[in-house]
């Protein structure tokens, strides 16, 4: 009895001290098991279990320590932060313990596909962590650091209207072959005579089934945050992916997107046939591609995306030999990425720059993966088809410098006035020099509600209005609002806007 009532203090003792763990450190943890009688060390270990509740155990922000708990000869961690090699983080085991770990240190925002390999062959899921991502070969755990926020805008929203998705069995002179296009048209498409912009998206049923891509382009033209456009979605064919982006079917696959696929999107759909209003994106190998069609046809591009590219010489020199095009460039990349990869992206970007393009180049700390690529989708739509926000230019001196001025009324709407019935309010900025000026909006969450402005102007004073009511007139939630205003991908300044209902 005696020897019960001790056990049961100590274990009580034990449950307390973990439940302020985050004041101490996981090595803390480990230091107390290793100094334990054997016969206490698996209490130790349920007690943190039961107190650390999220897997993997973040701590001071940039230290993520891999856990596994179970009767195994060996824990490796592969993912995209060493190359999915299983032998390159591999788990401690604590002694007589089936308690395994490993630490590595990220960035702060860093979101990162990863799975365990137990015994040096079996790869599961982490099955203490709740987050998952849709990868190419199934579903990977992901390690979310606490400055990541993930994307809200590839949820499913039921209560915004939603586009439709058409599927074609397309035959191709070109190539030879058949394959399923898929067509987003977007909401109210039907019930007009309207003609919309168009990107086309390489990779396409993944971009739809892994990156939620027609989500994410309901929910921005529902917040406004870009203009209605249809979407094309064109697949490669699995078995020749690399030939067709970029090696020996790369000329005959441009024939096929340029004389049969976008002549028949034109026949078929309402669309707009300036280069301007055309866009083009893809991923890794679909990321060339894209840089490829944007760089031999700007006459049908007049945009182009391209995410964790692999850049092949030939676009390289091809954009270093060339005089500037008419096109707008988005690039972004992983910091994780293949490390083939990294340099050829990197390199690029001096090219483009010193030539004077609009461009858009985004760093992130993620991998090579849907994961990264889905949740970046936004920011290459609201560059390439801005919602429909024009600035106004005011007639003052020119400016000496960026400012972002308080928006006007502030509150808004205000009671009594016939602004009352116009839920709109006004932001005014300042420009020291010619520069390409963003504009956007978030809520309280750190999430972005609207990209108001994506513009290249002149130096000068500027005014924008930013009505608060959706496409379908449904006014945003009352609220403390973030405006903020970048100028060449810099920050400019940051403000606070209250919106009453």
């Amino acid at each position: 009895m005696i020897r019960d009532i001790k056990t049961c203090l100590l274990i009580f003792l034990l449950l307390i001290s973990t439940t302020s763990l985050r004041a101490q450190t996981f090595q803390d943890f480990v230091t107390r098991v290793n100094s334990a009688p054997e016969a206490q060390r698996t209490a130790i270990v349920d007690s943190f279990m039961t107190a650390a509740g999220a897997f993997p155990f973040i701590e001071q922000d940039t230290l993520a320590h891999y856990i596994y708990r179970g009767a195994v000869n060996s824990v490796g961690v592969p993912g995209d932060a060493n190359g999915w090699n299983p032998s390159a983080f591999v788990m401690t085991r604590l002694a007589t313990t089936n308690f395994w770990h490993h630490t590595q240190v990220f960035e702060s925002d860093a979101r990162l596909d990863y799975k365990l390999v137990l015994d040096g062959s079996n790869w599961i899921l982490d099955p203490r962590n709740p987050n998952q991502v849709s990868g190419g070969f199934g579903p990977n755990s992901e390690l979310r650091m606490p400055d990541y926020v993930p994307p809200a805008e590839i949820v499913v929203n039921a209560a915004i209207p939603h586009g439709a998705l058409r599927d074609t069995t397309f035959f191709s002179t070109n190539m030879n072959n058949s394959r399923t296009v898929r067509v987003y048209t977007p909401p109210f498409y039907d019930s007009t005579s309207q003609r919309y912009p168009v990107i086309l998206f390489h990779d396409g049923l993944d971009y739809v089934s892994l990156a939620k891509a027609n989500v994410v382009i309901d929910n921005l033209i529902a917040q406004n945050r870009i203009e209605p456009i249809i979407a094309v979605f064109v697949p490669a064919n699995s078995a020749r992916r690399h030939e067709e982006y970029a090696t020996t079917l790369q000329v005959a696959f441009t024939k096929f997107i340029v004389e049969e696929i976008m002549p028949w999107v034109d026949r078929r759909y309402r669309t707009q046939t300036d280069p301007a209003s055309r866009a083009v994106i893809g991923a890794s190998d679909g990321g060339n591609i894209s840089l490829w069609l944007g760089l031999n046809h700007p006459e049908v591009f007049g945009n182009v995306a391209a995410q964790s590219s692999n850049v092949e010489s030939n676009v390289h020199s091809g954009f270093e030999g060339s005089p500037k095009l008419n096109l707008k460039i988005y690039l972004d990349l992983g910091t994780y990425d293949i490390p083939v990869l990294l340099p050829r992206v990197r390199n690029l970007v001096p090219v483009i720059e010193s030539k004077s393009y609009e461009v858009q180049y985004i760093e992130f700390h993620d991998g090579h993966s849907w994961g990264n690529w889905r949740g970046h989708i936004d920011n290459a739509l609201e560059m390439f088809f801005p919602s429909t926000a024009t600035p106004v230019a005011i007639d003052e001196p020119l400016p000496k410098k960026f400012e972002l001025l308080q928006n006007y009324p502030n509150p808004f709407p205000q009671s009594g006035s016939a602004f009352a019935d116009n839920p709109s309010t006004t932001i005014g900025f300042s420009l020291a020099r010619s520069s390409t000026a963003r504009l956007e909006i978030y809520n309280l969450r750190g999430q972005k509600t609207t990209t108001l402005l994506h513009q290249y102007l002149p130096a000068g004073s500027y005014s924008v209005v930013w009505d608060s009511r959706d496409v379908s007139g449904v006014l945003a939630p009352s609220g403390v609002f973030i405006y903020r205003l970048a100028v060449d991908g810099q920050a400019a300044g940051v403000k606070k806007m209250i919106l009453i209902r």
